[in-house]
């Protein structure tokens, strides 16, 4: 086995040693011994592992998956092992698409058990031969992870099965838990042997890995990294039952690409996050995101494909071609229908030979003609519930084969066995209809087999009798849970619980007419040739690049323990406020001009009791107090409320509403910043938002002088999201000619006069200390929400203006770690009042030592 402390393995497997004197890329920073941590964010220009070129200059992707695409048998003589591509992999099969120029390395574990002794002559031989890292697990450890938790907890739950029993789906265990948990660390590691970070892009695929994005992020802040699930997303209501399900959603979150089959899987896990993680999506020309702590996370929605030219030299073997002519034969004279299924409960084997018995109880004129023949795969899991579909579905089948069967015919033919490819593709090619009718299932690529098979090749047609001039024919019935179900149009979509309605969709694909089998057959070829694996993988690839190509662009750091890590992604110049350095500008600076927001502020949102503490009052009594400070505290709320709480601070300036009523003194009079005609637009709109409160529950409406709010915190996050856009839509289209602003916000729908925001307020207080002459040579603005960006944006662009001494020092701070207009952030309300209590407690101190040096009079 080769040193794991050589810094690229796959450079030393290859014979490829390091030519510092070439140019190229970087040498890449591989990290070989699990648990040593390098900061990505800091280049170390003295190194020579940074800035020493390598002789690697192709992109490389690194595809990780539960099993590697390598078959492996024991050589005749016990000694060794014999390895060889699996060429139905999938993992395989995407290669073609990623272009010759892209590197392409495995990682996963072998079907076959290696023995402790031999894997380092394994790993060895896998990685010179095939480009493929094996990961070697105990087989405790495997049976936990893969039989235990993967196949008891999350593949029931994903096909919507609640352990409502012991019998049905595995009741939680933390032991297997941890087992999952402990195997995607090890894949990690793994992964970290051979990466190189700055350049390098990982793919990880399915459920068996959906930790493992979070070991990797939390090692390599800005890896470039996508994930595709294969299988079903449950709906909120299932998924919310799994006890670890905040882990596996933030664990997700880590990746940069999100891919799903289906958009009702990628809506579910959207619902998900933001019913249990509070996390809304958008969608912009065309691509869905998620902002995460700065990042955004990208989700995929594209079905697989097949891999269409393996499948067509299938179809060119002499083999294929033999059994074509064996099975026409011995099924001369009868229509097949076919039906290919893996031995799971969720593929509904047993519902499709009810609808076949009730085909031909409802349709006689069918018996000793039409002849289905299920392929019955070998069951990938183990346990009683397997056991019981078998039964079922012999018990089922023979009962059948009873009732309907006649010398020489059997209705149901049951093929239980393993089968070779070209066996199963001579089947597909003489069926003329294929049924699949499972009740659950990620995506299923049979239906794409079968039409593929259906367009054969000369040879075949010659088997089969048919003229160069017979157009080609297919017809299938697929269920509508599976998710090849949307992109087959064609197909006849049936709900694979409704025996009636199955049986007579296959009664419809048996009398429709041949013109109209040909052109649903050429829709779905048109589909199935011009989607196929390459142009999938392809397509994730070129959506994993864009998703990816601001990593350099922001400054990332990670926080937070376990499964609960995530990165911070933020602008280079953004930063946290240092309370030392804004105390040593305020002291040495003398005109001050601060402007705070209240709610989400100086108070948390999270508060029942808004009213302001004690603290916070003594806080801005003090810095009102100060003759070189001007305070301003600008806020949504109304002006009697505002002036109720804040009565006892003098000096304290008060916007309300947005900046919609102004008060520089507590004995001045309130006036408005916007001059507004009338309020009229109120008897229209309030109306309509009445009516959407009375439809959504948890819903209210704010009336202010100003303005007229309508909230749905307390709503269903769905209904409510819904609700707020049909009522944004509705209000535009009748306001649309009044002196009016409609816009969203967080959990609300504002409708205000035009011009009113918080920036007014900001511009009102430079452009009046500006019209006094005097130039504020420190200005602190301090906001949380998108209200607040409007007088981030003036205090930053007044910098190169007139109204700011040249030499003024600015603080635009936002609460919380988040992009934002602002420069600075603090974590929370806390920590503002705590900064802003460092400021009044400067302007004490610097009270007391001016008093104590003015002379007596």
């Amino acid at each position: 086995m080769v040193s794991r402390s050589y810094s690229n393995l796959l450079d030393l497997a290859s014979g490829e040693f390091p030519a510092f004197g070439r140019t190229g890329k970087k040498l890449p920073r591989v990290m070989t011994v699990a648990g040593i941590i390098s900061d990505l964010d800091e280049e170390n220009t003295n190194s020579m592992t940074s800035d020493g070129p390598s002789s690697v200059t192709q992109d490389r992707m690194i595809i990780v998956g539960n099993q590697l695409p390598i078959r492996a048998h024991r050589r005749p003589d016990g000694k060794g092992w014999n390895f060889s591509w699996d060429e139905d992999s999938l993992l395989l099969q995407l290669k073609d698409g990623l272009g010759e120029d892209v590197e392409v390395v495995y990682i996963g574990c072998l079907r076959e058990e290696i023995d402790p002794a031999e894997q380092d002559d394994v790993s060895q031989t896998l990685l010179e031969t095939f480009r493929c890292v094996p990961t070697f697990l105990a087989p405790d450890l495997f049976s936990k992870f893969y039989h235990g938790f993967c196949k008891q907890h999350l593949w029931p739950l994903f096909h919507y099965m609640l352990p409502l029993s012991p019998d049905l789906g595995g009741r939680f265990d933390r032991v297997l838990w941890q087992a999952y948990v402990s195997v995607n660390k090890i894949f990690a590691d793994k992964i970290m042997e051979v990466i190189n970070p700055d350049d390098d892009f990982v793919w990880v695929h399915d459920y068996h890995l959906m930790v493992l994005p979070t070991f990797l992020r939390k090692r390599f802040n800005r890896v470039k990294l996508g994930f595709f699930l294969h299988s079903p997303f449950p709906s909120s209501e299932i998924y919310r039952t799994l006890p670890v399900r905040d882990e596996l959603l933030r664990a997700l979150l880590n990746a940069d690409l999100i891919g799903f089959h289906t958009f009702d899987y990628a809506r579910h896990f959207l619902s998900c996050c933001g019913r249990m993680l509070g996390l809304a999506y958008e969608s912009k020309r065309g691509y869905i995101g998620l902002e995460y702590y700065g990042r955004t996370v990208s989700i995929k929605i594209l079905p697989v494909g097949i891999h269409t030219g393996q499948l067509q030299s299938v179809l060119r073997l002499a083999e294929t071609e033999a059994r074509v002519s064996e099975f026409r034969d011995q099924l001369k004279d009868r229509i097949v229908l076919l039906g290919v299924d893996d031995m799971d409960i969720f593929k509904g084997i047993s519902l499709k030979l009810l609808a076949t018995e009730q085909l031909l109880v409802q349709h006689p004129e069918w018996r000793e003609k039409v002849v289905l023949v299920q392929i019955a795969n070998p069951a990938r899991g183990r346990g009683k519930d397997v056991q019981d579909v078998q039964s079922e579905m012999h018990t089922t089948a023979e009962r059948i084969n009873e009732r309907f069967g006649r010398p020489g015919y059997k209705p149901v033919i049951l093929i239980d066995h393993p089968l070779q490819f070209y066996e199963r593709i001579a089947y597909y090619v003489i069926a003329e209809c294929c049924l699949v009718t499972a009740v659950r299932d990620g995506m299923n690529l049979i239906p794409y087999e079968y039409v593929i098979c259906r367009q054969g090749t000369e040879r075949l047609d010659e088997i089969l009798q048919l003229g160069p001039s017979v157009p080609k024919r297919s017809m299938l019935v697929v269920s509508e849970f599976i998710g090849c179900s949307p992109s087959l149009s064609g197909a006849i979509r049936v709900n694979p619980w409704n025996i009636d309605s199955v049986a007579e969709a296959m009664d419809t694909a048996l009398v429709i007419q041949e013109s109209e089998k040909q052109l649903r057959h050429e829709k779905h070829y048109k589909y199935v040739i011009t989607h196929d694996v390459g142009y999938w993988a392809n397509s994730f690839l070129q959506d994993l690049q864009r998703a990816c190509r601001d990593h350099t662009m922001r400054r990332c750091w990670g926080i937070g323990f376990g499964l609960g890590f995530r990165v911070i992604a933020l602008d280079y110049t953004f930063r946290k406020l240092s309370v030392d350095h804004i105390v040593s500008a305020y002291r040495r600076t003398k005109s001050r001009a601060i402007l705070l927001d209240y709610d989400g502020t100086i108070m948390p949102q999270t508060s029942i009791n808004k009213t302001p503490t004690p603290e916070a009052i003594s806080t801005l009594k003090s810095l009102c107090n100060d003759p070189r400070n001007v305070v301003f505290l600008v806020s949504g709320r109304d002006k009697i409320t505002l002036s109720e709480w804040f009565s006892s601070c003098d000096k304290l300036v008060i916007a309300a509403e947005h900046g919609y009523f102004l008060r520089e003194k507590s004995d001045a009079e309130w006036e408005t910043c916007v001059s507004v005609a009338d309020f009229d637009w109120k008897q229209m709109a309030e109306p309509i938002m009445q009516l959407y409160t009375e439809a959504t529950d948890g819903s209210s409406i704010e009336t202010r002088e100003s303005a007229l709010v309508w909230h749905y915190q307390y709503a269903d996050p769905d209904f409510g999201s819904c609700q707020a856009k049909e009522l944004l839509d509705h209000l535009e289209s009748v306001l649309t000619n009044e002196p009016v602003s409609v816009k969203s916000g967080q959990h609300i729908v504002e409708v205000k006069p035009q011009g009113v925001s918080k920036g007014v307020v900001a511009e009102r207080l430079l452009s009046t200390a500006s019209q006094k002459g005097v130039l504020p040579d420190f200005v602190l603005c301090i906001g949380d929400d998108r209200s607040d960006e409007d007088m981030f944006e003036v205090i930053m662009s007044a910098m190169a203006g007139p109204n700011l001494s040249p030499v003024a020092e600015v603080f635009a701070c936002t609460v919380g770690q988040k992009p934002s207009k602002a420069k600075y952030f603090l974590e929370d309300t806390t920590e503002i009042v705590r900064m802003l209590q460092g400021l009044a407690t400067a302007s004490d101190q610097m009270a007391r030592a001016a008093a104590s040096q003015t002379p007596p009079q």
